[in-house]
């Protein structure tokens, strides 16, 4: 499984919103890139947690996005 520690184990994370996520709109993204890791949250519910990545998952990941993997039908 490509998964690792959640990304609150990473005290030095830094968060970027998506620049697709509308300001005070409901699709709020925020993902945080280290060496080895990747990870993914909400933003309007950062307490929630986060999906942490493997780097090679991480990739994987936006490969299938940019192939319209999760495209709806």
């Amino acid at each position: 499984m490509d998964r690792v520690e959640p990304a609150r184990q990473h005290p030095g994370a830094v968060w970027r919103k998506s620049s697709w996520s509308s300001a005070g709109g409901p699709e709020c993204v925020e993902v945080a890139l280290g060496g080895s890791w990747a990870a993914v949250r909400d933003s309007k519910n950062a307490a929630a947690g986060a999906l942490g990545f493997t780097s090679a998952g991480w990739e994987r990941f936006l490969g299938a996005a940019k192939d319209g993997e999760f495209d709806r039908p």
